[in-house]
């Protein structure tokens, strides 16, 4: 069950920072959390997407000053000693638990976090609206930029046209992909393919229920497919679609879940082209910085993606929204 509540605000201890939350984006896990589709430990405070600044310091912070502008990474309560925490991956830490579904999150007016290490301040110029979407640009980058190997000139797919799929589209352009592709279906023809066609990195927008898809990528890629696939749907057919145009010896990244335990794979399809396939969770450290750079400089304009603001008390309204894809990004004002 969700519902608003009225509850206090947070007490922080001598090492921790209290955050007045000025912007929170709602996240696909939001939605899946509020379907049983992701772990969570209730009962907890959604949200982890978030703009804000610090209003209160423990005692022992000594970086950290009322007044800064900030975002944070999720990576919270990670226990510090396990061999993916040792090499730097405290992300898939097994005991880490986030903001917005381990821990009370940015759904609130302010908020505990427990570890100021993982803030980063804002450059000025930087507006909360945008400062709230650094969480989402943060996983394309990793996801795209680092994982999946992006070269300059390669040929880009983008399956889904969702609001992580318009920022994976933006991320590669400005990691200098020759062509970026969207492919989306009718149902994204109201609001999604629109948007994806008035912004101006992304080259053609494809509807897999209006053209053959594949024929049209391969004739954009002189017959080879594309070069690298960015799989952002969680959809069956949208997996089985971008096997279908990844080129040979090509690389598929995958962001989008599905939600089920299970789904029907195209295992061989991917084995005959000897395509690579990366599976993604969270966000890298080393992609914060990144995004922050990304947007402050324009490189990705992640304000035409937000279709919804208000308040918590609309959120039944936003989460419907988002789930039938008349809305892209909701932001609310807490």
């Amino acid at each position: 069950m969700v519902e608003v509540r009225e509850v206090p605000v947070p007490a922080i201890g001598d090492d921790e920072v209290l955050v007045e939350v000025k912007a929170a984006g709602i996240c696909g896990t939001d939605l899946h959390i509020y379907h049983d589709q992701f772990p969570y430990w209730p009962p907890v405070i959604l949200g982890h997407e978030f703009g804000g600044v610090i209003a209160a310091t423990g005692k022992n912070v000594k970086d950290w000053r009322v007044g800064d502008r900030v975002v944070g990474e999720p990576h919270t309560l990670a226990c510090g000693k396990c061999w993916l925490c040792r090499t730097g991956n405290r992300q898939l830490c097994p005991e880490k638990r986030s903001p917005g579904w381990g821990i009370d999150g940015c759904f609130a007016r302010y908020m505990r976090y427990p570890e100021p290490a993982l803030l980063h301040r804002i450059p000025p110029k930087m507006n909360f609206e945008e400062a709230a979407l650094v969480e989402p640009t943060a996983n394309v980058v990793s996801d795209v930029l680092e994982r999946g190997c992006l070269e300059p000139s390669d040929i880009v797919a983008v399956v889904g046209p969702g609001p992580i799929g318009l920022l994976a589209a933006m991320a590669a352009k400005a990691g200098a992909a020759s062509k970026v592709i969207v492919v989306g279906t009718d149902r994204d023809e109201e609001l999604r393919l629109p948007t994806a066609r008035k912004i101006k990195s992304i080259d053609h927008v494809l509807s897999v229920d209006r053209e053959d898809v594949v024929k049209k990528i391969m004739n954009l890629s002189a017959g080879r497919g594309a070069d690298l696939v960015i799989e952002a749907s969680g959809a069956e057919k949208g997996i089985a679609l971008g096997f279908e145009v990844v080129r040979k010896l090509g690389r598929i990244t995958a962001i989008g879940l599905t939600g089920r335990p299970e789904i029907v794979f195209p295992y061989d399809s991917g084995m005959f082209k000897a395509a690579t396939l990366y599976f993604n969770l969270s966000t890298s450290p080393s992609s914060w910085e990144k995004a922050i750079d990304l947007i402050s400089t324009g490189k990705i304009d992640v304000l035409p993606l937000i279709s919804h603001r208000g308040t918590l008390d609309q959120w039944q309204e936003f989460f419907q929204a988002l789930e039938s894809k008349k809305g892209i990004k909701g932001i609310f004002f807490p």
